[in-house]
């Protein structure tokens, strides 16, 4: 049997992830003085929560290779074999903890995909993985068709305040000061080579409305697949958005809450749409 494998950087929580028949493996947050595994003993509301209330800055940890090695060496006991898609290894250890559980293991039958993104993204994949394993397509080839079309999927969001940016230290402390008196929006998605990028700034919620919409229109969504819209916290902006897709005739299969791998570093109210755009 092919299992598939995700992190919590998914959006998945553990029980999510298992109603799906996908195994799961929880990232690390350190935050408001406690540990806590993300998609276990940590909802998204209470990340937020600690996020505003806290004043921490919040400190992510990739899982050890022995959380991925239980999984590897069960499925090997079992005959099973296992198609993990993971979060960036430009953003995380998360793959490299798996590489190195794969060589621990010795074991041909786990296939690992650096998807060189996050959030919803992974679950696309990981549901276009489930598809080509239920109409009986090998491991293998599984994985390798799920490797090639994680380059049609696409995440763009709008970042609501830059102070998580700057705690977070890719922006400095006077640019932040400035963008937030000016009332800047920055319009962000996950680049080729798997890293956080800037694709463009709007002064205001509206106009980085615009700038999103297009943006899809230059990068059409394929409607063959599903798309989901996606939020950190607070809902009214993401609302508003699906307004907007709406009218221009995108429609979103859900809202996904990110957690706390993305939602560290772009902080409350950012909102945005992940999907699959046409060949």
């Amino acid at each position: 049997m092919i299992k598939i494998l995700v992190d919590s950087s998914s959006e998945l929580t553990k029980k999510e992830a298992e109603e799906k028949g996908y195994l799961f493996v929880p990232i690390g947050v350190s935050l408001g003085g406690k540990e806590y595994a993300d998609g276990v003993d940590l909802t998204k509301d209470k990340f937020y929560e600690l996020l505003t209330g806290s004043g921490e800055f919040p400190q992510t940890s990739q899982p050890s290779p022995q959380a991925f090695l239980e999984l590897f060496e069960q499925a090997k006991q079992d005959g099973d074999e296992i198609v993990a898609i993971l979060l960036s290894s430009a953003l995380s250890g998360t793959y490299q903890s798996a590489v190195l559980a794969k060589q621990m293991v010795d074991y041909e039958g786990i296939y690992l995909i650096d998807s060189l993104t996050a959030t919803g993204v992974i679950q696309i994949l990981a549901d276009y993985a489930k598809g080509l394993s239920e109409e009986g397509k090998g491991a293998a080839e599984v994985a390798e068709r799920t490797d090639a079309f994680k380059a049609r999927v696409h995440a763009i969001a709008m970042v609501d305040t830059l102070e998580f940016l700057q705690k977070g230290g890719r922006i400095g402390k006077t640019a932040a000061m400035i963008g937030e008196l000016a009332r800047l929006k920055p319009l962000i998605t996950l680049t080729e080579d798997g890293r956080v990028g800037v694709i463009g700034k709007a002064i205001g919620k509206n106009k980085a409305m615009s700038f999103m919409m297009k943006w899809l229109e230059e990068h059409p969504v394929d409607e063959a697949f599903p798309s989901y819209s996606i939020f950190t916290s607070g809902t009214a902006n993401c609302e508003q958005f699906e307004e907007k897709l709406e009218k221009h005739g995108i429609a979103t299969a859900g809202r996904l809450q990110l957690g706390a791998a993305i939602g560290t570093h772009i902080g409350p109210n950012a909102f945005g749409i992940v999907y699959v755009g046409k060949e």
